[in-house]
């Protein structure tokens, strides 16, 4: 059965959401699923936004077909060609022969890759500021490479002041019946998983993010309509505000992220009295992880959400516990910077932990690391508690500053 909501006078949305799927792009968990966002405009000609992951084709169809009430489908707007947004291309145009597929050089590009069927009869090319009018509706075309794809773009319905906005501003997350962000506590419901998604899927692009944010800026936007997750319209300067500071890995607030690799407690040990000694002392944003069981994507969200981390290690076969070396590959990788970091590394012989995690560190941009380093040998000792002390003071005098 179909489920369709207005979002404004003519446009309907007309997603769906997979609460089964257990990774998205099977990589990071999702607990409570993810919406697919599609929307189809009803003027003079009739047009979609984006198709849907293959999960909901049979729901996405049902949708379009009530909405289309008989009408037939004259553009298809393919705003991003990944996977889980481009699966039904190939149906809508079985059904629809006459559909004209409204993407770049670069779309175009990319469904030859991803497709056998030749449709080049159907293209319709846009570049830059290229507008198309379909009655009432005018449809507006912003480039918007490497967020996070190449052929990435995003298109402006100008009278609404309507941006769908392609990966950027979305979200994990299922459908609950409510589309708007406004609808729910965002702070409290939405905000982390908006962040955990931002971190992990478009994170690495902070650049090209704030080439995006630059031009949207200058145009009237009443509402933002991402492919995943909640829509946006009403404070809209809050949500790119939370891009801006993400894309320039600037912290949300103090706090401090401690996470550790610990084969058989004596790091975790290590860890908890530090934290314990940072809580006496009135701080309060503390966060603590044991790399090996939470994913990697969660404390890359914390990570980009607080001002200091603290990473403690083991040596494994002369190099870096395996887990923890990936995470902090993946945070070098993903391009954060301005983070203080205080290091606890521990081994038993040819102790090798502290110096990889320092060469890990080494490959991430303006990265102070405080107090040095508390080097254990097996298990923390109560000669060391002196030392301890020292990167504790150190941290907590850095947090106050």
């Amino acid at each position: 059965m179909y489920c369709t909501q207005n979002i404004s006078e003519n446009i309907i949305w007309i997603g769906g959401s997979d609460r089964r799927i257990a990774l998205f792009e099977n990589m990071f968990p999702l607990d409570n699923g993810v919406m697919y966002n599609s929307y189809l405009i009803l003027d003079k000609k009739t047009v979609i936004i984006d198709t849907v992951d293959r999960a909901i084709t049979a729901q996405f169809f049902e949708n379009i077909e009530h909405t289309l009430d008989g009408r037939t489908l004259d553009y298809l707007i393919i705003n991003h060609m990944e996977p889980d947004h481009c699966a039904n291309i190939e149906e809508l145009v079985r059904r629809y022969p006459n559909v004209k597929l409204v993407g770049n050089k670069k779309t175009f590009k990319f469904i030859e890759q991803f497709y056998n069927f030749d449709v080049k009869d159907n293209y319709y090319e846009v570049k830059e500021g290229d507008e198309l009018v379909v009655g009432e509706h005018t449809l507006r075309f912003y480039m918007a490479p490497m967020v996070h794809w190449p052929e990435t773009m995003m298109t402006y319905e100008v009278s609404k002041g309507i941006l769908f906005s392609a990966d950027a501003f979305g979200s994990f997350g299922g459908f609950n019946g409510n589309l708007f962000a406004d609808e729910i506590n965002f702070d409290r419901d939405g905000l982390d998983e908006a962040r955990r998604y931002y971190c992990n899927i478009v994170g690495k692009y902070g650049t090209q993010v704030q080439a995006v944010i630059k031009k949207v800026s200058e145009l009237k936007i009443n509402m933002i309509c991402p492919l995943h997750g909640l829509l946006w319209r009403e404070n809209i300067a809050y949500l790119l505000e939370k891009y801006n500071l993400w894309s320039k890995y600037i912290p949300e607030e103090n706090g401090v992220v401690l996470f550790y690799a610990s084969m058989y407690g004596n790091t975790e040990n290590a860890m908890h009295v530090i934290a314990n000694k940072l809580a006496c002392k009135g701080i309060r944003n503390l966060r603590l992880y044991d790399i090996s069981k939470t994913n990697a994507s969660y404390i890359i969200a914390e990570v980009f959400k607080y001002s200091h981390f603290v990473v403690a290690g083991v040596t494994y076969n002369n190099e870096l516990y395996h887990p923890l070396a990936m995470l902090l590959s993946e945070l070098a990788m993903l391009g954060i910077k301005n983070r203080k970091v205080s290091i606890v590394s521990n081994g038993s012989w040819a102790a090798q932990a502290g110096k990889r995690i320092t060469e890990k560190l080494s490959n991430m941009k303006d990265i102070e690391i405080l107090g040095g380093e508390l080097e254990i040998m097996s298990a923390l000792k109560n000669e060391q508690m002196e030392r301890l002390d020292e990167i504790v003071e150190t941290l907590v005098k850095s947090l106050n500053s």
